[in-house]
C-alpha cells in the first residue's frame, strides 16, 4: 500500500512541479496571458501561483506535511479554473471546447487534491513513506 501511495504522489506532484517551472521562468509571458484573461495583479499572481505550485508539489512529492501541500494545490486550482478557463465567456466553439476541458481538468485535480488533503490529515503518520506526519488532524 505504501509504495502505491508513493507512486501516486509522484505522478500527481510532477504535473505541478513541471507547471511551476513555466510560472517562474516565463513569468512575463504568463503574466501577459493572465492579464489578457482579466486576472488582477497578473505578474504577482503568476509568481504567487508558481510558489504555490512548487511548495504544494514538493510537499506532496516528499511527504513533508503532505496534507498542507495538497491543500495549497487545491487553493491554486479552484481560482485558476474560474479565472483562466472561463469557457462560458468564449464565443469561438474550438476555444470554448479547449477552455472547458482545461476547466474540468482543474476542477478534477482540485477534487483529487482535496481528497489527498483529507487522506493525509485523517490517516496521519501511519501512511508511511513520508518524511513528516500531517500538519492537520481530521
Amino acid at each position: 500500500m505504501d509504495v502505491l501511495v508513493l507512486i501516486g504522489r509522484i505522478l500527481f506532484a510532477l504535473l505541478f512541479l513541471a507547471s511551476s517551472v513555466g510560472h517562474l521562468t516565463q513569468t512575463e509571458a504568463m503574466a501577459q496571458y493572465a492579464q489578457f484573461k482579466g486576472v488582477p495583479a497578473a505578474r504577482l499572481s503568476v509568481l504567487g501561483s508558481g510558489v504555490l505550485l512548487v511548495l504544494g508539489g514538493l510537499s506532496v512529492l516528499l511527504g513533508v506535511w503532505a496534507d498542507l501541500g495538497a491543500l495549497l494545490l487545491f487553493v491554486f486550482l479552484v481560482p485558476t479554473a474560474f479565472l483562466m478557463h472561463a469557457f462560458w465567456k468564449e464565443t469561438d466553439p474550438q476555444t470554448k471546447q479547449t477552455e472547458m476541458v482545461s476547466f474540468n481538468k482543474d476542477l478534477s485535480l482540485a477534487g483529487a487534491a482535496l481528497m489527498l488533503f483529507a487522506f493525509f490529515a485523517y490517516v496521519g503518520s501511519d501512511l508511511g513513506l513520508t518524511l513528516t506526519g500531517p500538519l492537520f488532524s481530521l
